[in-house]
């Protein structure tokens, strides 16, 4: 059996080490502030099997110069940071096309399709378990005419397999009440799943490893090692660590690093908001995503989670007050009579590819280095599934899927 040594402890990093934990690796994660520290903590909660639609649909081109400029929608800029990521942009809307949307679609199909039974298979004997529910994800429309115009997405997720029930906001209401004449459709999304808090989940998978034998040090990460067969770990500022193979999982801050790795990885910082209502005197009973808005509602141990907007900033500027702003005027209307003990402000940063894929697999022929990064909106969705993967191949088994849309030489 090997040593590995996991750069990363967000969900992608903590479910690679638990897999190659159990197959009898010797695992090593690093990680500069610990488990669950940043996306992996912030993060809607939704298990979106069904997420397979990517924002680079075929009006992009159209619809991006107005949401821009527009106060109410859910896409800003950072115009200071714009000439840096105009590379990136034009990569991003490149892939705007049918034929990209409908082979992401099946591509992560592949990957997000058993989401809730990967979870339950990675949190099985951790005490992770009470963390994960069965809900339908649903997404609420103000009007009917608002739902078809979204039916190029619908249609997809239809093509790809993806079950969901239409049901008019009225119906909809008799089984959450919370929602009563908010929304004249709503569409429940079936097989899907809700994390209840999903940095205590982390933490306690985190907890497991380490009882288990698994070793976690506090460190940045500054450097990699090589050898004459490949890269065999990496320097951190707390030393060096050195194994068999090394993983990079370090999501939105990988980026640096990779480029040491021989990885060209053109990622970048799509910054994610929530706020959190503080135990609430009503809590909605499944997970929404507000279409008007595009942020998702979700109710979590003693509190209320609204998580969505995208931000293009950069990963050094502090959070913008309008996304925030937004959230609250949505909040505000989707939730005039509620009432919390205070309301909480988080800032993140989801890790974009042009193409939205993640990265997963050998990042050379040596076969002693992996990456595991990229995951966009769907991480703690992709997680278990991606550490798995990640796990069979050092293992030298074969996954049961194709893995070269993803694979982290694609940006060579």
């Amino acid at each position: 059996m090997a040593e590995i040594i996991v750069a990363g402890a967000g969900i992608v990093g903590i479910s690679t080490a638990i897999w190659l934990q159990r197959a009898g690796h010797t695992v090593t994660i690093v990680d500069r502030e610990g488990p669950a520290a940043g996306t992996s903590y912030g993060n809607a909660g939704v298990l979106a099997s069904g997420a397979i639609v990517p924002v680079t649909t075929p009006d992009l081109w159209r619809k991006a110069p107005a949401m821009v400029m527009n106060k109410n929608s859910p896409l800003f800029l950072r115009w200071s940071y714009l000439p840096k990521m105009l590379p990136f942009l034009w990569k991003f809307l490149r892939h705007a096309t049918d034929a990209h949307v409908t082979g992401f679609a099946t591509t992560m199909a592949g990957l997000l399709h058993d989401s809730v039974d990967q979870h339950r298979a990675l949190a099985a004997g951790t005490g992770a378990e009470e963390f994960i529910t069965d809900e339908d994800f649903c997404f609420g429309y103000p009007t009917r005419e608002s739902f078809e115009a979204d039916a190029y997405g619908w249609k997809i997720r239809q093509d790809n397999g993806v079950i969901f029930e239409v049901q008019s906001g009225a119906q909809f209401a008799t089984y959450d009440p919370l929602y009563a004449e908010r929304f004249g459709i709503v569409v429940r999304c079936k097989n899907h799943g809700r994390i209840s808090d999903p940095g205590a989940y982390v933490q306690a998978l985190a907890r497991h490893f380490k009882e288990e034998g698994g070793r976690l040090v506090i460190a940045t990460v500054t450097d990699v090692i090589r050898d004459g067969s490949g890269l065999r770990g990496f320097v951190t500022d707390a030393g060096e660590l050195r194994g068999d193979h090394a993983v990079l999982a370090l999501g939105a801050w990988s980026k640096p690093l990779g480029r040491k790795m021989g990885l060209e990885i053109p990622l970048e910082s799509e910054r994610g908001y929530h706020i959190e209502l503080v135990n609430p005197s009503h809590m909605p009973i499944a997970p929404m995503m507000v279409a008007a808005g595009k942020f998702v509602i979700t109710p979590m141990t003693d509190r209320i989670r609204c998580a969505g907007v995208v931000e293009f900033g950069g990963s050094t500027k502090a959070p913008s007050a309008a996304p925030f702003n937004l959230l609250k005027r949505h909040i505000g209307e989707i939730f005039p009579d509620l009432s919390y003990d205070r309301m909480d402000e988080w800032m993140g940063h989801r890790p974009s590819t042009p193409d939205s894929l993640p990265l997963i697999g050998a990042c050379d022929d040596s076969n002693t280095t992996y990456a595991a990064l990229g995951h966009q909106h769907v991480g703690l969705t992709a997680g278990p599934k991606t550490g798995r993967i990640i796990a069979d191949l050092i293992s030298g088994r074969t996954p049961n899927m194709d893995l070269s849309p993803f694979s982290p030489t694609r940006y060579r």
